[in-house]
């Protein structure tokens, strides 16, 4: 078949028949209502559907000959490849939208998602107002890939002193943009985490409110090591303290823990949800020293892992109490003991100066997302990476021990 040229293109009329491009199998230009314009098209069967479909390739002249040739000769090599050209099109248009979503863009989709959700419409208007106000002009036109911890503190620099309530409202709802924006693979992480070290204590804030004393993060190597190194003797208030401060426990949910509640093959802890404070199933992975305490104890009892030694019963949180009490386990709180309590605070700590997220930490706490805008997006526990800080953090505990 003769290719077309150009002098036949320019004769085409409206009521005339697609004329073959002669190159390409099944690509012909259209006449449209203008003598010599045409509109290109591509007429193939789908291998992934088996149903015939239409390509557009542009409109001539402005797509010449050659063009629509060497266009329709790619769509066809794809096709021998078992590839719908249209499919991967549509495709590479989505990642390039994805991929280019900007922070207001992106803030905007949320606060719609978001707004079915707020009882009161004067809330919701309030959400978008203030990164309107405060965050746009500093960060509303960069990509959401494109933002650094940086970014945001410049945004927030200007309120976090003068308006610290503000501004915590602020760095809640940037999070939750940036934390979208990663579940849809929009970034590999969310900046905000990390943002305070690049901001001045604010004075409200300097100092974080302790519901129990806490022993400082640093002393625990020293403190497990001349306390709590239980190997051989079976002292379960000793192996049960280590325990929770292992798993950074709450000492309801390890003195009620029961062995059906340990999957050995995948070193993880389930612990039911009425088990839980915030009722809601919680999953803990084991660390290797943890491990290592649960098989010293693995046939001493058939049902709970910590019981007591006399009723075989569940021991009484002042068994930890009185424990702590007597060897004076020091805290952060001027002549205070330490609580079992305030471990979890310290690993709170330790994970903060370590510099992991904030999502990690507070999910290994089994912490409720008070906020329900950040709630609205966190679906997954991140278990797998709860892993590693969990085995990092058990080696630290026991770092001092002989």
């Amino acid at each position: 078949m003769a290719i077309l040229t150009d002098t036949k293109a320019k004769s085409l009329k409206e009521n005339d028949k697609p004329i073959a491009h002669g190159a390409v199998v099944g690509l012909c230009l259209h006449p449209s209502s203008i003598k010599g314009h045409g509109k290109w098209v591509l007429r193939f069967v789908s291998p992934v559907t088996g149903k015939r479909r239409n390509a557009g390739l542009g409109t001539y002249p402005q797509v010449s000959i050659a063009e629509a040739g060497r266009v329709g000769a790619s769509m066809r090599a794809q096709l021998q490849q078992g590839i719908d050209p249209l499919d991967f099109k549509l495709a590479q248009e989505q990642a390039a939208a994805k991929k280019s979503l900007v922070f207001q863009e992106a803030a905007e989709q949320v606060h719609q998602e978001l707004l079915p959700s707020w009882k009161n419409a004067k809330h919701g208007q309030q959400w978008i107002n203030t990164l309107t106000e405060y965050v746009f002009p500093h960060i509303g036109g960069l990509p959401l890939d494109q933002i650094s911890p940086g970014h945001i503190a410049d945004a927030l620099r200007s309120i976090w002193l003068a308006k610290p309530e503000t501004a915590g409202r602020v760095k809640q709802r940037v999070h939750a943009v940036m934390a979208w924006g990663w579940a849809h693979g929009l970034c590999s992480s969310n900046p905000v985490d990390v943002v305070h070290h690049l901001l001045p204590s604010q004075p409200s804030k300097a100092v974080r409110t302790k519901h129990q004393p806490a022993m400082p993060w640093r002393e625990i190597p020293a403190f497990v090591a001349r306390h709590l190194d239980c190997a051989g003797n079976y002292d379960v208030t000793r192996a049960m303290l280590l325990f929770l401060i292992l798993t950074a426990a709450r000492s309801g949910e390890v003195r009620g823990m029961r062995w059906q509640e340990i999957d050995w093959s995948s070193s993880i802890w389930t612990i039911p949800a009425e088990r839980m404070k915030a009722k809601l199933v919680h999953r803990v992975p084991l660390s290797t020293p943890a491990l290592g305490i649960l098989a010293a104890w693995r046939n001493m009892h058939d049902e709970l892992v910590f019981p007591s030694p006399r009723s075989q019963t569940e021991l009484s949180d002042m068994v930890l109490t009185a424990f702590l009490r007597r060897i004076k386990a020091p805290s952060d709180v001027p002549e205070r003991i330490a609580t079992a309590h305030g471990f979890r605070s310290s690993f709170r700590d330790w994970c903060s100066e370590r510099g992991y997220a904030r999502d990690l930490a507070e999910r290994a706490l089994a912490h409720t997302i008070q906020n329900k805008v950040e709630a609205a997006y966190h679906r997954t526990d991140l278990l797998e990476q709860r892993r590693v800080l969990m085995e990092e953090w058990g080696n630290f505990v026991i770092s001092e021990m002989k």
